[in-house]
């Protein structure tokens, strides 16, 4: 057993000779107990390194390096694949379980831990398994913790011949989404619910996302992003207000008041909410406006750009979905965290918007629209698997079912 994880690990390495270095995991995790194995034993013989932060998702040697890991994975799907790991209610460093076993040979198997580490023979989650973890979890867009719970072993038991599927699906995306990109764009890939600003072949920014959820799916977009509203007024599209609205005013019928969101008829006139009947399909006939504070929908910023969809990107008031594995829950609009980052670099070349300007204006509460001088190109994209310039072979969940290989190890029922 043990050699065959040698052999596989080895594999492993072999995506790619000049990875890069793990300094940023070094930062990231901190000063560890080398234990038995030696001071040098961790630095010397990592076999998978933290995705590097600087590495666009999409790049012109995208597909050939996710090609070359699915030959990997070919190999690791001939010698037998990997070990379910049995489900507990979490694992974490310390703990002593039989599952810390498979738990071992599963993650050396796929090149996360050393496999002189998976050789130890006990049933400790130590601290080379706890890192193992962390760059399991790196991979496939999970909480970074050092912690085995649901979302973590959902994603581990996923067979390795769905992974390798799931690679070889998503290279004929890559060569037609990773051709000429020109110098200054942003990406946003749905199935990772993460943003990038590229620069020159270099993401400069990061942010996570919230995106549609699997019911109201975000579309592929190819587009450019022209300008940004502060402060902006919602108005609340038709099928929201049709599959959302009209329901929970049967419910709570003071709900529109408490949100700040006015009636209007055709006149611009506004209504009061007890001249609509909410059981029949009198509301469609009427707009929806949110007015701008705290409570607006869209937060404090929209960011617009020419679409069939009638979709943008936004700020939302609800922080605390940033912090969720699952980030599907929008309804085809793409929420982004620390979106005044985002908007400074969008705006960098556009007179009169620096970081305080954008500051001053969001905190004055005026509306006020800022057109780009250069319309930035953005793409939103669907990619469930790939292997970037750093040679991380990274994997998403096909929230969707567009990869056409079963259902999503995380289901979308259990979370919305």
């Amino acid at each position: 057993m043990l050699q065959r994880l040698l052999g596989v690990a080895t594999l492993a390495v072999g995506i790619d000779s000049a990875w890069a270095d793990d300094r940023a995991l070094d930062a990231l995790l901190g000063d560890v107990d080398h234990g038995e194995f030696g001071q040098g034993f961790d630095q010397a013989s990592r076999t998978v390194h933290m995705p590097k932060a600087t590495i666009p998702m999409l790049s012109p040697g995208t597909a050939e390096a996710t090609r070359r890991a699915v030959e990997v994975y070919d190999r690791i799907v001939v010698r037998g694949g990997w070990p379910e790991v049995s489900k507990v209610l979490e694992l974490r460093r310390g703990t002593t379980h039989s599952s810390v076993a498979e738990l071992r040979s599963r993650l050396a198997i796929s090149g996360d831990l050393d496999p002189n580490a998976s050789a130890v023979e006990n049933d400790i989650y130590d601290s080379y398994l706890e890192e193992a973890v962390r760059r399991f979890q790196a991979r496939h867009g999970l909480t970074i913790d050092g912690i085995v719970h649901e979302a973590t072993f959902d994603a581990m038991n996923v067979p390795a011949a769905t992974r390798r599927d799931q690679l070889k699906v998503n290279i004929e995306r890559l060569k037609t989404l990773s051709g000429n990109l020109g110098p200054r764009y942003v990406v946003c890939n749905i199935p990772a619910a993460r943003i990038e600003a590229i620069e020159h072949e270099v993401a400069v920014s990061r942010h996570t996302g919230v995106v549609g959820k699997p019911a109201r799916p975000s579309p592929d977009i190819d587009s450019k992003i022209i300008e940004i509203n502060f402060n902006p007024y919602w108005t609340v599209p038709a099928s929201i207000v049709r599959k959302d609205l009209i329901p929970r005013m049967q419910d709570q019928p003071d709900y529109l008041t408490q949100n700040h969101i006015r009636i209007l008829d055709a006149a611009h006139r506004e209504l009061q909410p007890s001249q609509i009947n909410w059981y029949s399909e009198d509301a469609t006939n009427y707009t929806f406006k949110q007015d701008p504070g705290s409570q607006n929908s869209l937060g404090s910023i929209r960011i617009n750009f020419p679409s069939a969809y009638g979709v943008y990107m936004h700020d939302t008031p609800l922080k605390n979905l940033f912090g969720d594995d699952f980030r599907f829950h929008s309804s085809g609009c793409v929420r982004v965290q620390n979106v005044r980052h985002l908007v400074a670099w969008l705006l960098a070349e556009t007179k009169g918007w620096s970081a305080a300007d954008i500051d001053r204006v969001v905190k004055s509460g005026e509306q006020k629209t800022a057109r780009l001088a250069k319309p930035v190109p953005l793409h939103w994209v669907y990619v469930t698997a790939w292997s970037g310039a750093d040679g991380v072979v990274q994997f998403r969940e096909d929230i969707y079912g567009r990869d056409g290989l079963g259902a999503p190890a995380i289901p979308p029922t259990t979370k919305l």
